[in-house]
């Protein structure tokens, strides 16, 4: 992953961890080390949830401004582009993806952390997206999946008057799931993670991708996909098994299969 993104599987469950202090800024390297983590925990069949975390302190503080700073179009097109696809690759990541959000989210740590399927926060967190103040607009994703998530008029207001919000309007907006005490944010992400990564891995897949359609997808084009993944699951031991556990009143054990 290079030395400021690594990747760790610990009973399921692989924390992909942004590690450039002080603040986590993100250039070429660390887009780079998004792709290959990303890639590496889609791939592995010992990982059955993925969690971002960028420490007790920040998450990310935005796009490496040194990096953007004199670049002309020609040049900044390929850097958002691969801003874009390292982002993209995370958020295709085949189980779910849990962000645990302590200090600034801003910029493309807002963007990254958007691409997360939960987002849990601590309660110091902030959430922004500050590009305006630079003379910019989010390009990595920020004012789509802001707008899907949150609403056309806080995404407005977010990416038109750069100003943050904090952790618990993040939560009133739907970007949080939970909010936490800062040292506990991160360990109730791993319970969340844990969690899900016990469930049978293909309907956990196909649930994912199924919620993901509702965002762009005609409903009855949805509604179609949504019965060909619950008549596929019929074929899986997973599903019998968990019948069966139900009806004997037993805890089940999934296999995978």
């Amino acid at each position: 992953m290079g030395e400021h993104v690594t990747l760790q599987v610990e009973d399921g469950v692989a924390t992909i961890r942004l590690d450039r202090p002080p603040m986590n800024a993100i250039d070429l390297a660390v887009m780079e080390g998004l792709r290959e983590a990303a890639s590496e925990a889609a791939e592995r069949d010992d990982v059955g949830a993925v969690i971002l975390f960028g420490g007790e302190k920040v998450f990310a503080a935005g796009a490496d401004v040194k990096m953007l700073a004199g670049l002309t179009p020609a040049q900044v097109g390929p850097v958002i582009a691969a801003m874009q696809d390292a982002y993209d690759l995370v958020e295709a990541i085949p189980k779910v993806v849990i962000a645990a959000i302590n200090g600034y989210a801003l910029g493309g740590g807002c963007e990254l952390a958007l691409c997360a399927d939960i987002i849990v926060a601590g309660a110091g967190a902030q959430f922004g997206q500050p590009e305006i103040n630079l003379g910019m607009i989010p390009g990595a994703g920020g004012m789509q999946r802001l707008a899907r998530v949150a609403g056309k008029s806080l995404a407005m207001q977010m990416c038109l008057t750069g100003k943050p919000i904090d952790a618990h309007a993040a939560l009133v907006a739907g970007i949080a799931v939970e909010v936490h005490e800062p040292e506990r944010a991160i360990a109730r992400a791993v319970e969340i993670a844990a969690t899900i990564a016990a469930k049978p891995p293909l309907a956990v897949r196909l649930a994912k991708e199924a919620v993901l359609r509702a965002f762009d997808w005609p409903l009855t084009a949805a509604l179609a996909a949504d019965r060909q993944a619950f008549a596929l699951l019929a074929a899986t031991d997973d599903r019998n098994e968990g019948i069966a556990a139900f009806l004997d009143k037993r805890p089940a054990q999934f296999t995978g299969r």
